[in-house]
């Protein structure tokens, strides 16, 4: 039997590879480098780790409508089987 797990947990372990970095003009921006496209910025550190957690949320619904394939964080992997797929009637 596979282990459960909710997509929130897939969120929580992607954040906690997010790099942030402090720009000249005060401001913050951030990404996650295995999560292609994922870039975030703000006006406080708070403001743009809230902004990555919602740009991720809906670049996992983006990926997920279109069968993207997905980085795996420590063992969670939100990837859709092939073989599932093949299960969906035509």
């Amino acid at each position: 039997m596979s282990p459960t797990f909710s997509i929130s947990n897939y969120i929580d372990l992607a954040m906690r590879h997010a790099e942030y970095e402090k720009l000249a003009d005060g401001t913050f921006a951030a990404e996650i480098p295995t999560c292609i496209g994922i870039v975030a910025f703000g006006d406080s550190l708070r403001e743009c780790q809230d902004e990555l957690r919602s740009v991720l949320e809906d670049w996992i619904l983006v990926g997920l409508r279109f069968g993207d394939e997905f980085p795996v964080f420590d063992g969670i992997d939100i990837n859709v089987s092939k073989e599932i797929e093949s299960l969906e009637p035509a």
